[in-house]
């Protein structure tokens, strides 16, 4: 890798860490994930309380890589047309018509995504998993930096649906914003007063969705030693054993948190992965990958890490 580049991608990474430190205050370690989860191509799960900034955020990241942004308040009788797009008939050219539906942007935003039925929730398998939507047989592109930040009610709350397992899959982690510190929160209230500026508004554009495109690119090509990759694999086969369950880890898993880990290892200076970012990485990929049935998953995840010995060498 040539270092002159590899410092401009940790110059453009800093830009973005900035940003997205001025929208939400006090919670560098969420957002070193959600930068994490978004250059390594995947999708994020908020399961979490309402009012703790998961919009703000999601704002806020599409301003910082000068993307569009939309979001879907998902509801039970939200159509797979709301969000996909739909045709129309065009009495004038007497053809019909595509009307884009909000999934066309950079960052969209599934507000309680498991509030709209399962057949709705499944419009977005195809956007997630592939970067395009097909509508009558007709097959449309999306941005090749199309990200998804969906957020999720308890499941025992009024109307809620379970997300099922292939779509739980699709994204890249879970993960809590969690109540913000006294000090952060004592910001807020002054922001809201007027004593401090509101640095939500002052969100700019830290680098453009080509310049994100390459970062993507930049970190797939990390480097994983084989005592790493055995490492990883030697994970996943005891979780895929454990009795608690049921619906496994998929490859596709595997190469998400493989890409998860090569995002951190790039975010913290490194162009190669060491086993501590497969280990910080474990929980927010894993989890979203448990099932619902699953009430321990920290006990399990902190289980299966202890029970398979560390590479201590690794050569690139």
């Amino acid at each position: 890798m040539h270092t002159q580049n590899t410092c401009e991608y940790q110059s453009s990474i800093d830009r973005i860490r900035n940003q997205l430190n001025r929208a939400l205050v006090g919670k560098e370690d969420v957002i070193e994930m959600v930068i994490a989860c978004l250059l390594a191509k995947g999708h994020l799960l908020f399961d979490d309380l309402p009012g703790l900034g998961k919009t703000t955020l999601a704002k806020a990241l599409a301003a910082a890589i000068g993307g569009q942004f939309s979001r879907v308040q998902c509801t039970p009788d939200l159509m797979p047309s709301d969000v996909t797009g739909f045709n129309v008939f065009n009495q004038q050219s007497r053809e019909f018509e595509f009307r884009s539906g909000p999934v066309f942007c950079d960052i969209l935003l599934a507000d309680e995504v498991n509030r709209t039925t399962p057949r709705t929730q499944s419009a977005l398998f195809e956007a997630m998993a592939e970067r395009q939507v097909t509508v009558d047989n007709h097959c449309y592109e999306l941005s090749e930096t199309f990200f998804v930040v969906a957020t999720q009610n308890p499941l025992d709350s009024h109307g809620a649906f379970p997300l099922p397992e292939a779509q739980l899959d699709r994204f890249a982690m879970k993960l809590k914003i969690g109540l913000p510190g006294r000090e952060a929160e004592m910001r807020l209230l002054s922001m809201a007063i007027g004593e401090v500026s509101s640095s939500s508004e002052r969100v700019e554009p830290a680098i453009d969705t080509k310049t994100l495109s390459e970062l993507q690119k930049h970190v797939e090509q990390l480097q994983v030693a084989e005592t790493v990759k055995k490492y990883l694999l030697d994970l996943v086969d005891i979780l895929r054993e454990h009795p608690s369950i049921t619906g496994g880890i998929s490859p596709r898993a595997v190469l998400t948190w493989l890409r998860v880990a090569q995002a951190i290892a790039h975010l913290r200076g490194r162009d190669f992965v060491i086993p501590d970012d497969i280990q910080d990485t474990a929980y927010p990929v894993l989890s979203v990958r448990l099932g619902s049935s699953v009430r321990n998953e920290q006990d399990i995840i902190d289980d299966m890490l202890s029970r398979v010995e560390v590479p201590i060498k690794q050569k690139v």
